[in-house]
């Protein structure tokens, strides 16, 4: 049977154990208990908990102690601790927190807060620990889960797809670390627009790579789309070098020794405006976006794909093109 997690109680009273028990179970997660600090220390290698609810007053070491000792161990350093106590003073509070505590609940406890608690908790940690390295963003195991989430609300969403043209170039050419600066950017400008143009229930995720994805609001949708294509046109300029920008392509020498002109990068998205109702599963957006991406990608500036139905019921794709200078270069 799927848990919605592992977490380890260590308290030393039984009827905070039996409510514990009854209130983490009954919510779908695995539970394993310690009736005092050491046995809570040897549970925890074992058990491998996702999360640890703590008590500070415990015999043979009190939470304090515990705590201690998992933050300085090397597996354990990153497992999400609440402190539980009967003692509600801000000193106590601090300590715990100083100590390295992620929350504090004082008994007696509100059981729904606290159920809140830790799958708030839970959540968080998941996403730091899913998130890509390079930008901070969630990965793809969340935007598969905000995906399904958006699905089944029955409210409607946009969906987007950014993927950085020629990049596998750009990178071969300038190297990795001016790889990163490219993507790096692409994921500042999703935020900075975001918060510009978009709505308060944004979400921003990185697939890997050059791949980003974007679900917002519907409203809105296309003008969000074809602000982040002007950013990103208008930043191009700082991640090549004067004299290739200015030529408007990269020469790279082949192996026979010729010379092959690449073009700058730019910027395909690929949108759906209105997917709730359309779609009934990720992978179905998924291969809609691939097709519209792979459309997107046979041009030769930055693009917004959408796609609409005739009234005969035949597919079609709109594209807008960013608006360019005569020497190819985006204008502002």
């Amino acid at each position: 049977m799927d848990v919605n997690g592992k977490i380890l109680v260590a308290d030393d009273e039984p009827h905070i154990r039996r409510i514990l028990e009854f209130l983490l179970t009954g919510a779908g997660y695995e539970v394993h208990f310690a009736e005092d600090g050491q046995q809570a220390i040897e549970a925890i290698g074992p058990f491998n908990p996702d999360l640890v609810l703590l008590d500070v007053m415990m015999p043979k070491l009190d939470g304090y102690s515990v705590l201690e000792k998992i933050r300085s161990g090397l597996d354990t350093s990153r497992i999400p601790v609440i402190m539980l106590t009967a003692k509600g003073e801000t000193e106590d509070r601090l300590k715990g927190l100083g100590g390295g505590a992620n929350d504090y609940v004082s008994k007696p406890f509100d059981q729904e807060e606290l159920l809140l608690r830790v799958k708030n908790l839970l959540q968080a940690t998941r996403s730091e620990r899913e998130a890509n390295p390079l930008t901070g963003l969630p990965g793809n195991r969340a935007i598969e889960a905000e995906t399904v989430s958006r699905l089944s609300s029955g409210q409607d969403f946009a969906f987007m797809y950014l993927d950085i043209d020629r990049f596998k170039s750009f990178n071969d050419y300038y190297g990795y670390a001016r790889g990163d600066r490219g993507i790096s950017f692409l994921a500042d400008v999703l935020r900075i627009c975001s918060r510009q143009y978009g709505s308060d229930s944004d979400f921003i995720g990185h697939v890997g790579g050059d791949d980003f994805v974007m679900i917002t609001a519907t409203e809105g949708s296309e003008t969000l789309a074809m602000k982040i294509i002007e950013e990103f046109d208008g930043g191009i300029g700082n991640l090549h070098e004067p004299e290739d920008f200015e030529k408007g392509y990269l020469e790279v020498v082949s192996r026979s020794g010729g010379v092959n002109r690449h073009p700058l990068i730019t910027l395909t998205v690929a949108l759906v405006c209105e997917a709730n109702g359309r779609f009934l599963h990720p992978a179905q957006i998924s291969d809609t976006m691939a097709e519209l991406k792979r459309y997107g990608k046979s041009m030769d500036n930055s693009v917004l794909v959408r796609e609409r139905r005739t009234p005969e019921g035949a597919k079609e794709f709109l594209v807008t093109e960013a608006s360019y200078s005569s020497n190819g270069h985006p204008t502002r």
